[in-house]
């Protein structure tokens, strides 16, 4: 089970180093979005998505850990 946990924290952690890489960044630099630049917008929606993927990995781990918990008592 850790071991799952791991590797999703880094594939987050690698998927967040590739998205917000300067070349990738580069591919978002011109255009607009909802009257906003596209790279505000690509930059905010990676940064707000990579962390609800944390939250969800890091919640998982606390709620199962909380039901063995209980469950011991």
């Amino acid at each position: 089970m850790q071991h799952k946990r791991r590797d999703r924290l880094v594939g987050l952690f690698v998927a967040g180093a590739v998205l917000l890489n300067p070349p990738v960044l580069d591919l978002f630099s011109g255009g607009w979005v909802f009257g906003l630049p596209s790279l505000y917008v690509y930059f905010f929606t990676v940064w707000a998505l990579l962390i609800l993927g944390l939250a969800l990995v890091l919640e998982r781990r606390s709620s199962r850990s909380g039901d063995n918990q209980d469950a011991g008592r």
